[in-house]
């Protein structure tokens, strides 16, 4: 019998497999980034649809198979994607995704991943609009920060993103792009 993990998780990407299943990336808290096969979850009225759609946050449950990880269920705790209004936010919050799924090479167990993510996906949904290119910035550098690819200072908590830190980030905005440039270069991409 095989081990189920139940965890929270935030869906980055999904991708067909044959006529009705996926394949989902998703983002936990402990497991770190999992892909996952869902079955059947394209179908018309499958049930765990909502709950694993691109930016959903749900508590999902992982079964590990000797062919990788499954989905084995799914409930729906908040769609970022709709509490993203508008197109720019979203925008914003596929590049800082993929750019993850880009620089995370296989499955990794980086629990400092989630909270900048959540706290990201949060700033964007709640701060105004002029400020989310400050937040994307911070979430980049952060998240650089903790997969070991930028050594450099960074203002507030891993999950802040407060005026006053955005602020800083707006002022020194050059260095922190060079930072995020020499991340990326440093992650052979």
């Amino acid at each position: 019998m095989r081990h189920k993990y139940e965890t929270r998780g935030i869906v980055l990407s999904r991708s067909p497999v044959g006529e009705a299943s996926a394949f989902v990336f998703v983002l936990t808290p402990e497991l770190g980034l999992v892909r996952a096969l869902a079955q059947s979850v394209r179908k018309s009225g499958a049930k765990l649809s909502a709950a694993l759609a691109t930016f959903a946050e749900s508590s999902v449950v992982l079964v590990r198979g000797k062919d990788g990880w499954r989905l084995a269920g799914a409930v729906l705790r908040e769609s970022w994607f709709s509490k993203l209004r508008n197109a720019g936010a979203r925008r914003s919050a596929a590049r800082v995704s993929g750019l993850l799924l880009r620089l995370v090479v296989g499955e990794t167990s980086n629990p400092g991943l989630f909270p900048i993510l959540t706290g990201f996906f949060e700033a964007l949904a709640t701060l105004p609009e002029e400020l989310h290119e400050s937040v994307e910035t911070l979430a980049v550098v952060r998240l650089l920060a903790a997969l070991g690819l930028d050594a450099g200072n960074i203002p507030g908590a891993m999950s802040e993103y407060t005026p006053l830190v955005l602020a800083d980030v707006m002022d020194k905005r050059t260095n922190y792009v060079a930072r995020i440039n020499r991340g990326i270069a440093a992650s052979g991409l």
